[in-house]
């Protein structure tokens, strides 16, 4: 297909293929050869990716729908949303959720409304429908949904800082990576990189999990503390920050690296860049590195690195600048 703006015919037939592939490559049925050929479609035009990446929000919305259980699949594993399922949700994202499915609504189903918010080479302010104030940092993708009985956030990627409007009744729940932040008001940061997570609290109190799965509200945290957390970790690690921490720095456009290990500076490096740096190995990692930097000249930095530091930069076959340690 060419890259020239796509007929109404044309945009539909994508639309499907988007649900289509959405659904191929959520099944635990989908094989390597279906995988080739969604990543071929893909590429084949800009639109292609973009409405996969929207189906994909709209995937998240069916998620919380309900899956009824017809008689034959009693004691089954249940599926995942049908096409006509999803469908709905698609249509009912498509009109922004003005007239979500009363029953929907009622029974927190359903969303009554549905946002989405980038910022992409400069930080950004947002205020989401509730009236909660969000700072996204360089790079963040985040998306908002209000149910009855809860206000959900996913931070797909990057650093967000929240100011949450006061809701006893209406949680405010933060899901990052397999684990989640769920306050009712309160003021806090969270930054994802990959699989690891990082809450920082500022103001009032939160409960964090790192696996939602688990049973349990999570381990609390109050006014400067700090929890961590990676895919796989059965609760948080928790420390208290100290007075010149610089967790926040990103918010006036500062990176600082207070004498971090390679390994601990290079997820805080590596979320600016679209090509990751990499570590050759354990004695690289251990150097260590500070300073201030700009956050969005991020990309100047990594070439500098062996001018400051004992290492030199190579290249693996995909392309990542390396990071090697310099012989003695």
């Amino acid at each position: 297909m060419s890259q020239n703006p796509l007929t109404p015919a044309e945009f539909d037939a994508v639309t499907t293929a988007a649900a289509h592939w959405c659904m191929r490559l959520h099944a635990s049925d989908c094989t390597d050869a279906e995988r080739l050929a969604f990543s071929q479609w893909r590429d084949a035009h800009p639109q292609h990716a973009a409405e996969y990446e929207a189906m994909l929000e709209i995937w998240e919305v069916s998620e919380y729908l309900p899956h009824p259980t017809p008689p034959s699949a009693v004691g089954k594993p249940l599926a995942r949303p049908s096409w006509q399922r999803l469908a709905i949700a698609a249509a009912i994202c498509a009109m922004a959720l003005p007239l979500a499915a009363y029953s929907g609504w009622q029974m927190g189903w359903l969303p009554d409304s549905y946002e989405r918010f980038e910022a992409q080479g400069a930080l950004r302010q947002v205020t989401l429908a509730d009236g909660s104030q969000v700072e996204l940092n360089i790079g963040t993708v985040l998306t908002y949904r209000n149910y009855k009985d809860q206000r959900r956030v996913t931070l797909k990627q990057g650093e967000a800082f929240f100011k949450v409007s006061h809701d006893a009744t209406h949680p405010f729940v933060v899901k990052a990576a397999e684990g989640q932040i769920r306050v009712t008001g309160t003021q806090f940061n969270v930054w994802k990189y990959q699989d690891q997570v990082r809450v920082t609290l500022v103001q009032g109190s939160v409960l964090v999990t790192s696996n939602d799965a688990l049973r349990g509200d999570g381990l609390r945290l109050a006014p400067g503390m700090q929890a961590r957390y990676k895919g796989g970790d059965y609760q948080p690690q928790i420390n208290q920050t100290y007075a010149n921490d610089s967790s926040l720095a990103w918010r006036d456009g500062r990176l600082v690296l207070d004498n971090l290990t390679l390994s601990d500076a290079l997820p805080l490096i590596n979320r600016y860049l679209k090509t990751p740096v990499m570590l050759a190995d354990h004695e690289t990692g251990m150097i260590r590195i500070g300073g201030v930097y700009n956050i969005s000249q991020i990309d100047s930095l990594v070439p500098s690195l062996p001018q400051v530091l004992p290492v030199y930069l190579s290249r693996n076959a995909e392309g990542n600048p390396i990071l090697n340690s310099r012989p003695l």
